[in-house]
């Protein structure tokens, strides 16, 4: 299964056209996310990723365990991460709304990135929508809840950017837009899976009823390089 070590693998496959690398280290273009990979947590797993990162660049990245302090990186933040995937889950009718899903593109971005920047789903970028599809909820005009697609491996697509204005919780939008979300994926025969903070229990929640389980549990990080190195190459 490709889920294990997931941005790696995704970089590698289904995504590699995103991909910028250096060595054993590969990141999303800049403007996408900044998600990064590498193949193994180790001594040059880190240079690769310093050489992608740059003098005082970031780096966000899926760790086995708790990020261990190391000479030329600082830890800016992080949490426990779960990763839960739904092979059979169709979602629950209760939790849906009736309001209208639209498809979300490139005129739609910078509303994107307003709404995510307000809600902190995870890193999203100018261009993360092209990563897959991308569907909306509006109310009076404005974007108030959106999903979609972010990392793909053989056979897998995660949802991903699932997020609500505060002033419209509790409406069951979330849950619509992933039950569309994962209709599409199921639809080219692929199975879903998600990320999420393992503190955030109401996502966990919605996440359950909707089918997914628990996979995998590790951490995520973001990290700042404090070396001095060469640049990176395209992949």
């Amino acid at each position: 299964m490709h889920l294990k070590n997931v941005i790696w693998h995704a970089l590698n496959t289904r995504q590699s056209h995103f991909a910028e690398s250096c060595d054993t280290a590969r990141r999303f273009m800049s403007e996408v996310t900044s998600l990064c990979g590498f193949a193994e947590p180790n001594d040059d797993g880190y240079e690769g990723l310093a050489c992608l990162a740059g003098p005082g660049g970031t780096s966000a990245i899926f760790l086995d365990r708790p990020y261990a302090p190391r000479a030329g990186w600082e830890y800016v933040v992080g949490a426990p991460l779960l990763q839960m995937i739904c092979e059979n889950g169709h979602g629950s009718s209760q939790t849906k709304s009736a309001a209208k899903i639209l498809e979300l593109g490139d005129k739609d971005s910078p509303e994107m990135l307003e709404l995510t920047a307000l809600t902190k789903p995870g890193p999203f970028g100018p261009r993360t929508h092209e990563l897959g599809y991308y569907v909306g909820i509006r109310d009076n005009g404005k974007l108030v809840a959106m999903a979609g697609e972010r990392l793909k491996v053989p056979g897998f697509t995660e949802v991903s950017a699932v997020c609500t204005h505060p002033d419209h919780l509790g409406k069951g939008y979330a849950a619509t837009l992933m039950t569309e979300v994962m209709r599409a994926i199921r639809e080219r025969g692929e199975t879903p899976f998600l990320h999420v903070r393992a503190d955030n229990t109401r996502a966990i929640g919605i996440y359950e009823r909707l089918g997914f389980h628990i996979a995998w549990q590790g951490h995520f990080a973001v990290l700042r390089s404090t070396a001095i190195v060469g640049e990176a190459s395209p992949a």
